[in-house]
């Protein structure tokens, strides 16, 4: 389709505790069991971007705390 743009979310969480292939991944208090094995050496205290239950990536505090707050800017979550 011409014009269309599609967009993906992840959503920033930090690592609660692992038990591989999962984690519990607190996301601003709600916490959720995400799979893991998709990214090397995820520690608890990581912070994770999670898209579809999935952590895609790792990512610093201070990126994680940025992505959350334009996520609140744009969708009010």
């Amino acid at each position: 389709m011409a014009g269309v743009v599609e967009m993906c979310i992840a959503i920033p969480g930090r690592v609660e505790k692992v038990e591989y292939p999962y984690a519990i991944v607190d996301f601003k208090g709600t916490k959720r069991k995400v799979r893991i094995d998709l990214i090397e050496d995820v520690r608890e205290g990581d912070y994770v971007l999670v898209h579809v239950g999935f952590a895609i990536q790792k990512v610093e505090k201070s990126e994680a705390e940025n992505i959350a707050e334009l996520l609140e800017e744009v969708f009010g979550v």
